[in-house]
C-alpha cells in the first residue's frame, strides 16, 4: 500500500510541474462536453428563403406569412424571374426558393387544385432532406386551413407542393459527406506532418546549429512548408479521385479552380502545424496539439456534419475562424454545382488571408525562440 501512494505522489506530482499536460487533463473534457453539447443538434433553423410570388393574392401571402412566421426560414430575397432565382441559388445567397404560380388563390377559391415549387440547394443531402420536411409540413398545414374555411365549396383540392432539389437530385449522402471527408483529412494531415517537424529539431538537437546559420525564421517556415505542401498536395488529390471512382463523386467546375481552393486550404493547415511546432517541446505535445486544433474545429464548426446556422451565436462567432468552413463552400461549389470561382472570392479570400496569419505566427514565434 504504501509503494502505491509513493507512486500515486510522484505522478501527482510530475502531473503539476506538466502544466500543458495538467490543463489538458482538466479543462479539455469540459470543453469537449461544451462543445458537443450545443454543437450536436439536427434542427435547422434560419434557412435562407427566396420566394418568388408570382399570384401576389392574399393566399399567396398567407403561405408566405406562413413560412416566415415558422422560425425555421428567413425570407431574404424576392426574385421576380428564375433566372434571378438560380442566381441566388448558385452564389449561395439562399437556400430554398418558393415558386407561386399565377392564379393560385383565383384558382384555390373555383375548387381547382393548386402546386406550388419548392428549390433546394442539395449539396448539404442532410439540410435538403429537412428542409423539404419543414416545407411540406407548412404547406400542409396551410392547405388544410385554407379547405376548412370554404366550407361552402367542399370539392376544394387545396395545395400541393413539387419540390425539386438541385444539384443532388437523389439527395445521396455521399455527395454531402465526401467534400467534407476530403478537408477532414487533408487538415489533419497537413497540420501533424508540420506540427512534428520543428519539435523534432528540438529533440535532436539540431536547433542550436539552425539558428546559426545564415537564414530568417519566415525563410525557414517557407522552406519547411515546401515539400509537405507537395506530399499534402498529392495525397488530398488522391483523395479527390478515389471519392470520383468510389462514390461517384462529379467533377462538374475547372480543375484549376479546384487546385486553388485545395492549394489555399493546405497552406493555412500547413501554417497551422509550423505554428503548433513553435509552441510545443515535445513530439508527443505537438500531436496531440494539432489533433486537438484539426480534428475538433474541421468535424464540428466546419458545417461538415452539423449546420452553422443552427449553433449558437458563440460558436458561431468561433467557426468563422475555421478554415474548413470556407473551404468546403468553395469545394462543394466547384464539384457539385459547378461555379465559377468568382462566385466564391470571399472564401478563397479568408482562405489566403488565413494562411498568411498563421505563416506570419509561426515566424514570429520561432524568432522569440531564436533570440
Amino acid at each position: 500500500m504504501n509503494k502505491v501512494l509513493a507512486v500515486a505522489t510522484k505522478e501527482l506530482r510530475q502531473i503539476a510541474r506538466d502544466r500543458r499536460t495538467l490543463l489538458i487533463l482538466l479543462f479539455i473534457p469540459a470543453f469537449f462536453l461544451l462543445l458537443f453539447g450545443y454543437a450536436l443538434s439536427f434542427d435547422v433553423r434560419h434557412i435562407k428563403l427566396a420566394v418568388e410570388d408570382d399570384d401576389r393574392s392574399a393566399e399567396s401571402r398567407r403561405l408566405v406569412s406562413a413560412f416566415t412566421n415558422s422560425g425555421y426560414f428567413d425570407l431574404v430575397a424576392s426574385p421576380r424571374s428564375g433566372g434571378e432565382t438560380e442566381r441566388l441559388m448558385d452564389a449561395n445567397a439562399v437556400r430554398v426558393a418558393l415558386v407561386i404560380p399565377e392564379r393560385m388563390g383565383r384558382d384555390l377559391r373555383a375548387g381547382r387544385a393548386v402546386s406550388v415549387q419548392l428549390l433546394v440547394n442539395g449539396d448539404n443531402a442532410n439540410t435538403a432532406t429537412t428542409v423539404v420536411g419543414y416545407a411540406l409540413t407548412i404547406v400542409r398545414s396551410v392547405s388544410a386551413e385554407l379547405v376548412a374555411e370554404m366550407t361552402l365549396r367542399p370539392m376544394v383540392a387545396g395545395v400541393a407542393i413539387v419540390p425539386r432539389v438541385w444539384y443532388n437530385p437523389e439527395l445521396r449522402s455521399a455527395l454531402f459527406l465526401v467534400p467534407g471527408l476530403i478537408a477532414y483529412i487533408a487538415m489533419i494531415t497537413a497540420v501533424v506532418s508540420t506540427a512534428l517537424s520543428v519539435v523534432r529539431e528540438k529533440e535532436r538537437g539540431t536547433m542550436e546549429q539552425i539558428r546559426m546559420a545564415p537564414v530568417g525564421p519566415l525563410p525557414y517556415v517557407l522552406g519547411k512548408s515546401l515539400p509537405y505542401f507537395a506530399v499534402s498536395l498529392a495525397s488530398a488529390l488522391i483523395v479527390v479521385f478515389a471519392s470520383m471512382a468510389l462514390f461517384g463523386l462529379p467533377m462538374r467546375g475547372s480543375w484549376p479552380a479546384l487546385l486553388l481552393a485545395i492549394s489555399l486550404f493546405l497552406l493555412g493547415a500547413l501554417g497551422l502545424g509550423l505554428l503548433v511546432s513553435t509552441l510545443a517541446d515535445s513530439q508527443q505535445v505537438a500531436f496531440q496539439v494539432a489533433l486537438l486544433v484539426s480534428f475538433l474545429p474541421t468535424l464540428m464548426l466546419s458545417g461538415f456534419i452539423f449546420p452553422i446556422a443552427g449553433m449558437p451565436p458563440a460558436l458561431r462567432a468561433i467557426s468563422a475562424v475555421v478554415p474548413a468552413r470556407y473551404f468546403l463552400v468553395a469545394l462543394r461549389g466547384i464539384v457539385l454545382k459547378g461555379s465559377p470561382l468568382g462566385l466564391f472570392w470571399r472564401e478563397l479570400a479568408a482562405l489566403a488571408v488565413f494562411a498568411a496569419a498563421v505563416m506570419l505566427l509561426a515566424a514570429v514565434r520561432l524568432r522569440k525562440e531564436w533570440r
